[in-house]
């Protein structure tokens, strides 16, 4: 019953997840079908990244209050009636709205699936290893939007990238109401409104600000973030309670810390594959198979290390080996070959299989079950946040490929492996070394 349901849980932030990147290869071909130009193209793919960063927390803290049952489902349900309006968009600004809907229904599920999880597993061994599936899944949705997407495109056109969404969507309500405990309204428990109302504000503009190069938006989101910080401190339930930002912390910087290099390093390298080398776009699809293939098969395996050895030695050992394939950038060279780019794309790629899941468990483990949503909204909002500020930093360092490229790519490979290494001094100091006691094959080693 309980591996129904993770297989239900996954299949929910599989779609959150692909639809992060099934959309971009269908960029040109929707762009000439609705006469869109290219800041609307951006939005089309924007509009969906700021919602679900803005509303993760807030998502995260309806399932805590409501339950996670009603609230999954009710994501589900939004993200499936948007997806279907995002096929029949007419307009630009139609789909544009329709892709943050389905922003909406995503901040509502990638939460509420991660505590359904932690929820599910209460032991620490077996959710570091539930929680390493569905980290692979993620990493496989990631990595299958731009084939899938391809494919579609090519073969039936860019509308059935989000139709085939709807039967996926109603195969995992049915799934959920049928799978999920109820779990009734916590008592005492209430919407903290102004948090809320001053939580989505500061993460989305934040978000926006980093995508647009805004300083005017950055200092708004600063503005909104100090606002609801102090909302928090006075609340008497608040959304974000501190003692729980504070215990999540470590992790959750080296989570955002993950994502910056992580994301924005596929950008740079799908950059160079093929504005340098000049690969095809399927050439360059299949040359970065090295990082995600790596990325999708070791979560699980990371899962039960995790749940023997704890979190921190995975931590440790991915960012290690994350930082010396990003190091290997420096060595790059006008002409080197494919070869040469390997070691980069196979120590992300491990690296972060390893990461990925320590680092999750590390951010939910030892949370009261009834803040778990919150748990994983932080948790997937500064991931989110870091991936979005990667694109935009790396990509801004590496610019356009000519002649100076190849330093920014340096550059890049420095500011990646700089931050990693401090993403190891932080792991060393907040996170703790082994399971819990409460593990029984750490007891049992």
């Amino acid at each position: 019953m309980r591996s129904a349901l993770l297989v239900t849980m996954c299949a929910g932030m599989f779609l959150v997840q692909l639809d992060v990147t099934v959309v971009n290869v269908a960029l040109p071909a929707l762009g000439a079908d609705l006469g869109a130009g290219l800041v609307a193209l951006q939005w089309v793919v924007d509009g969906y990244s700021v919602v679900l960063a803005a509303l993760l927390l807030t998502g995260g803290a309806l399932g805590d209050v409501f339950g996670h049952r009603r609230v999954v489902v009710a994501g589900f349900v939004i993200f499936g009636a948007a997806s279907a309006a995002c096929g029949f968009a007419g307009s630009a600004p139609w789909l544009v709205a329709a892709r943050a809907g389905q922003g909406l229904g995503a901040a509502l599920l990638l939460p509420g699936t991660l505590a359904v999880i932690t929820n599910a597993y209460p032991g620490h061994a077996e959710r570091a290893r539930a929680l390493g599936i569905w980290a692979g899944v993620s990493a496989l949705a990631l990595s299958a939007g731009p084939v899938l997407g391809g494919v579609i495109v090519t073969v039936v056109g860019w509308r059935p990238v989000f139709w085939l969404n709807v039967p996926v969507v109603l195969a995992a309500v049915l799934a959920t109401r049928r799978l999920v405990p109820r779990g009734d309204r916590a008592p005492g428990r209430r919407i903290d409104v102004a948090g809320a109302a001053t939580a989505a504000p500061a993460l989305g503009i934040g978000v926006y600000a980093v995508i647009a190069g805004s300083v005017v938006a950055g200092a708004v989101a600063v503005g909104a973030l100090a606002v609801f910080v102090a909302v928090e401190r006075r609340s008497p339930d608040p959304m974000l309670p501190l003692d729980v930002a504070r215990r999540t912390s470590s992790p959750n910087f080296v989570a955002a810390v993950m994502n910056f290099v992580g994301i924005g390093s596929v950008l740079v390298l799908t950059l160079y594959l093929q504005g340098v080398r000049h690969a095809g776009p399927l050439e360059a699809g299949v040359e970065v198979l090295p990082l995600f293939g790596p990325l999708s098969v070791l979560a699980p395996v990371a899962g039960r290390l995790t749940a023997r050895f704890g979190p921190r030695p995975l931590m440790v050992a991915g960012l290690a080996l994350g930082t010396l394939g990003m190091l290997n950038l420096l060595l790059l060279k006008e002409n080197s070959g494919y070869p040469a780019l390997l070691p980069t794309l196979l120590g992300l790629g491990v690296g972060m299989g390893l990461l990925t899941t320590a680092a999750v468990t590390a951010a939910v483990g030892g949370i009261p079950p009834e803040r778990a949503g919150v748990a994983g909204g932080v948790n997937n909002t500064a991931r989110q946040a870091g991936g979005a500020l990667g694109v935009a930093v790396l990509g801004a360092v590496v610019g356009e490929p000519g002649a100076g490229f190849l330093g920014g790519l340096h550059r890049t490979g420095l500011i990646a492996g700089a931050l990693w290494l401090v993403a190891i001094g932080v792991t060393m100091a907040g996170v703790r070394k082994r399971a819990p006691r409460d593990n029984p094959v750490a007891r049992a080693g």
